[in-house]
């Protein structure tokens, strides 16, 4: 007998964290924690729909990034998880004018 494939359930699939934030262009961009799942969006309310919507409407796991979010399109799982964070972290240290 062939044994059944087996998936993630659907709550781990939506239990996943988003960042959601602006790039350096100006467009938001949500991505997940993984770097899987992701995009641009023209304003804000669009960018929070599409995070709520893809986490199962858990505004608790969308994650407002303040600095920089540039969206990795790598296509590497994982590439994306620390890289967002980070370059926004390091946008936020004070510049030279």
């Amino acid at each position: 007998m062939r044994r059944a494939q087996s998936f993630p359930s659907r709550s781990c699939l939506l239990s996943r964290l988003f960042r959601v934030g602006k790039n350096s262009r100006g467009n938001w961009v949500v991505q997940d924690q993984q770097g899987l799942c992701g995009g641009l969006f023209a304003d804000r309310a669009e960018a929070l729909r599409f995070a709520l919507y893809e986490n199962g409407n858990r505004p608790q796991a969308v994650i407002m990034v303040p600095g920089v979010l540039e969206l990795d399109l790598s296509g590497q799982p994982g590439a994306g998880g620390d890289r967002p964070m980070a370059y926004a972290e390091a946008s936020l240290q004070p510049q030279a004018a």
